[in-house]
């Protein structure tokens, strides 16, 4: 009888649960049974991590879990295929931050029941983009819980005071302020409050009392993100996540994180620079090719203009007939070393300005650093220079920046990138009021380039005088060039006999 009682009991205990370990990649998400060196995805050694996890097999959701809806978790025969064409699509609501950059980013606006993922490095501005959000939405009367997992609401305060633009939604009724790390409790306030935002700064410092593991572990990290995006899509709310990010510059976690979520946005700037960044990485409800561009100052974070980016014009950026004036005037100038190229950053155009400087160095061990430039294309771009230009670049230390603090990745900065360089070896400016665009290939040749009649435009708005444009395009440079010269450049070597 004791036997038969012994192997009950066991009998419920396990099917009431089941633990169940795997091993799941920090660096692509993939899971693997066992653990493994190399993760068989994505390549990466030593990156498999232990997950642990109690699997309820009767299917009743865990003391304290959130249990998903109906429609999450129906069955595969419970709704019948369709032909596309019978869908009916409809357009995605959508509520705007009150910050036009921001809603550029995002698509147009926040959507109800997304969830949004923002990571950037420490002190680079994301909770203050979010406060700023959340402070604007409040403003129009729309409420918001501000969820703070590593601050004090004290803190919080402190920092929403210094905001402008936010005094109506510091002594108005709609934007909460909530100091409390324990998810079970932000979601039980959520479901009370029922906000349209709730912005939760950050995950990596949340947790769940129920889950054997410390803050910012990988069953944490996953559970605290299934809770969230449940919430959202059951309850409508929107939910805006503050993410850590490691000395690369990924977001801490696994892309786990980032499969879960609808929206993963980077934050990206030189914290010694006041200009940020905002791109986003995953959008399900937007483009990714957008970014918002912002400026930190004392009363925290200020949209830009296009117009304003450019470091030598930021002084003189204000509006007026004369600030524009003075803008286009101080825009472009001769300096060895410096060239001005117009870059694409989504739908716009940016003109960055991009110097380089060689130095002595020894032969056979030379220096190449990038800043805000990529490092193999700089290195390819010295291999042609050298090859094709008839640089001697050998012994010289190269050291090429995009100023600002902006990150350039296009192959278009290939010829403003080579002429900066040739520049610097020779001490020779690129003239007067100069912009270079234009990608080069392996054999010295200047390739044509995306979007050229708005880059041209661009340029000659902010005061460009001579082009130097790829041959292929110049007809149509010249068709949108309104006055100013451009001369067609084939060959690299073309390019550098501009030099002043």
């Amino acid at each position: 009888m004791s036997q038969m009682l012994h192997h009950a009991l066991l009998h419920s205990t396990l099917a009431m649960a089941k633990v169940k370990t795997s091993f799941v990649c920090s660096e692509c998400g993939n899971v693997q049974p066992k653990w493994m060196g190399k993760c068989p995805d994505c390549g990466a050694w030593d990156g498999l991590q232990r997950f642990t996890e109690a699997s309820d097999i009767t299917s009743r959701p865990a003391h304290g879990a959130l249990e998903l809806p109906a429609e999450l978790t129906a069955t595969r025969g419970s709704r019948r295929a369709q032909p596309i064409a019978e869908v009916k699509p409809h357009d995605v609501p959508r509520t705007s931050t009150g910050i036009a950059e921001f809603d550029r980013v995002l698509g147009g606006g926040l959507v109800p029941g997304s969830v949004a993922l923002i990571g950037g490095d420490p002190g680079i501005g994301k909770s203050t983009l979010l406060l700023q959000a959340a402070a604007a939405l409040a403003g129009r009367g729309r409420r918001v819980l501000y969820a703070t997992s590593e601050e004090s609401a004290a803190q919080v305060k402190m920092r929403a005071d210094r905001l402008d633009g936010s005094a109506d939604a510091v002594r108005g009724q709609h934007l909460l302020l909530l100091a409390e790390p324990n998810l079970a409790v932000i979601v039980e306030e959520a479901r009370r409050i029922a906000p349209d935002l709730l912005v939760l700064d950050s995950i990596q410092l949340a947790y769940r009392g129920d889950i054997d593991a410390i803050p910012g572990s990988l069953a944490q990290l996953r559970r605290c993100c299934l809770d969230l995006v449940t919430l959202a899509k059951t309850s409508g709310t929107a939910v805006a996540i503050v993410g850590h990010v490691t000395k690369d510059g990924d977001l801490a976690g696994p892309k786990l994180l980032e499969h879960l979520v609808d929206v993963v946005l980077a934050f990206e700037g030189d914290r010694h620079h006041s200009y940020r960044v905002v791109r986003a990485v995953k959008n399900r409800f937007g483009s990714t090719q957008e970014l918002g561009l912002f400026e930190m100052t004392g009363a925290g974070l200020i949209e830009v203009e296009e117009a304003t980016l450019a470091p030598e014009s930021s002084s003189s950026s204000s509006n007026g007939a004369n600030a524009g004036d003075n803008a286009k005037n101080k825009v472009i100038s001769r300096r060895p070393g410096s060239v001005f190229a117009p870059v694409l950053a989504g739908t716009r155009v940016l003109l960055a300005e991009i110097q380089a400087l060689t130095a002595t160095g020894f032969l056979g061990a030379a220096k190449r650093r990038a800043s805000g430039l990529d490092s193999a294309r700089l290195a390819m771009l010295i291999a042609v220079l050298e090859k094709h230009g008839g640089l001697r670049l050998g012994d010289q230390d190269v050291y090429a920046s995009a100023l600002g603090g902006m990150r350039i990745i296009e192959p278009a900065a290939d010829l403003a990138t080579a002429l900066a360089i040739a520049g610097a070896f020779y001490e020779r400016g690129a003239g007067a009021a100069t912009v270079a665009l234009g990608e080069i290939a392996l054999s010295g040749e200047v390739r044509s380039v995306r979007q050229i009649d708005q880059r041209v435009q661009t340029a000659v708005r902010r005061g460009a005088q001579l082009l130097l444009v790829p041959a292929t395009q110049v007809e149509s440079a010249r068709a949108a060039a309104s006055g100013a010269e451009v001369v067609a450049i084939g060959h690299l070597h073309d390019a550098i006999e501009h030099l002043a």
